[in-house]
């Protein structure tokens, strides 16, 4: 049977699609792509935004205009919070929620594309923690080590998505990657919905006491995902800025350059704080790369607000910005809010720090000229002869095609930035 997979939203969902598939692969599935002719199309929701709520339903009648017979199966974030919803949509076989969707080989033993089937656990009801990564990649994978947040942000509808926070051993995490580093995987993402809150109901088991033994296993790149700035303590910035597998680049959620926006929002932290933060870690390792995530649009905001912000975030050495569109979700305290910021005024605020955005990439570009970074090479495009990959601090290089450094990490001088925004290498 044909099946083909697609992920939304975050690099959470897509290890757990990933992982999803290559056990379906085992069990005489043959995995086809997503644009193809299928027998079975699997749809890993996301539900952060509206638009993704509208992607979905978009994707899936696509799917019934090229493969009229085909059994769709819609799994994950809108699944769990609006399985209702997408019932309704025409098409539909099978709606599995957060949990559920790691059973999907066993609920596609008895569904038919006449019927359409929900399984949908209450989420307070989940508990365990499931276990995935991404397989499909050959030089850099996605390991889940968290799932879940006990985070009570106003804005966000992902515990009630994922449910509580809950994670692996650190003995399981350990034992992944000792064996992604025999499949001659180059570099590791650790992921989940809030990793610093890694083992919480152990002091042992701790995201500070993962990190201490993953610097004991050599010749494998290690990154950390996004990571909240009130858990990114000094102790685990001496652990993960003094080691030599894992790399210098931190994703470090803002939200708001707004004091008052970001007590709307339920955010643990001030503008002071992160600040702080920034500054310590930038003093710690000059060429570490920084990266943030920002909603614009909030309930709230007035111009002063966001020109707070934009002024805030001018003045932090951060490297670039995931800019986001504040989206009203239901069930969330945001949504009750009073002073709703027009869309067309949101997209606006969206666009100015896009193009803000840029401008610090570039700037961190340039900082790193005739410097010599290790970068994993992942990526070619043979029309133009050249190989494409990151450097341990998240510069994205071209280099001219040699087979011999395909799926390699070696040394790369940052030379200049070339007409894509990227940097051209030369190999040292």
């Amino acid at each position: 049977m044909k099946i083909a997979f697609h992920t939304l939203g975050c690099k959470l969902n897509f290890s757990e699609t990933s992982f999803i598939a290559n056990n379906l692969k085992d069990e005489n599935f043959k995995i086809s792509d997503f644009s193809d002719k299928s027998d079975v199309y699997v749809l890993n929701t996301c539900s952060v935004t509206e638009n993704a709520n509208k992607e979905c339903r978009q994707i899936i009648n696509k799917i019934k205009k090229r493969a009229p017979e085909s059994i769709i199966v819609i799994m994950g974030c809108y699944a769990q919070l609006k399985p209702e919803e997408i019932k309704k949509i025409n098409g539909v076989n099978l709606i599995l929620g957060a949990n559920e969707k790691f059973k999907l080989e066993e609920y596609l033993k008895h569904i038919s594309n006449k019927d359409t089937s929900v399984v949908v656990k209450p989420i307070e009801k989940i508990s365990s923690f499931k276990q995935s990564f991404s397989e499909n990649q050959r030089t850099r994978t996605f390991l889940k080590i968290q799932d879940g947040c006990n985070y009570k942000c106003s804005f966000c509808t992902i515990p009630l998505a994922r449910g509580k926070s809950r994670s692996d051993t650190i003995n399981n995490v350990i034992k992944e990657i000792n064996d992604l580093k025999k499949k001659n995987i180059k570099e590791i993402v650790l992921t989940g919905v809030n990793i610093g809150d890694f083992g919480i109901n152990g002091k042992k088991e701790s995201f500070l006491n993962l990190l201490k033994e993953i610097v004991k296993i050599p010749s494998i790149r290690i990154r950390i995902s996004s990571i909240e700035p009130n858990l990114l303590t000094d102790e685990i910035l001496d652990v993960a800025l003094h080691s030599e597998n894992i790399v210098p680049h931190f994703h470090i959620p803002l939200q708001s350059g707004s004091d008052k926006i970001l007590k709307l929002m339920r955010r643990r932290y001030k503008t002071k704080d992160y600040k702080k933060l920034i500054f310590n870690i930038k003093k710690r390792n000059p060429s570490v790369c920084i990266g943030a995530d920002v909603i614009v649009g909030f309930p709230g905001e007035e111009e002063s607000d966001f020109n707070e912000t934009v002024d805030f975030i001018k003045s932090l050495p951060l490297s670039y910005l995931h800019v986001f569109s504040y989206s009203e979700r239901d069930n969330t305290v945001a949504k009750e809010l009073e002073k709703n910021v027009p869309i067309k005024e949101r997209k606006f605020r969206s666009k100015v720090l896009r193009s803000l955005s840029e401008k610090k990439k570039n700037i961190f570009y340039l900082e790193n000229i005739n410097t010599i970074r290790p970068t994993l090479i992942e990526g070619k495009n043979l029309k133009k002869g050249k190989l494409n990959g990151y450097t341990d601090n998240y510069i994205k290089i071209e280099i001219p095609y040699q087979e011999k450094f395909e799926n390699k990490v070696i040394d790369i001088k940052m030379d200049a930035i070339n007409k894509n925004g990227n940097i051209n290498g030369i190999t040292v």
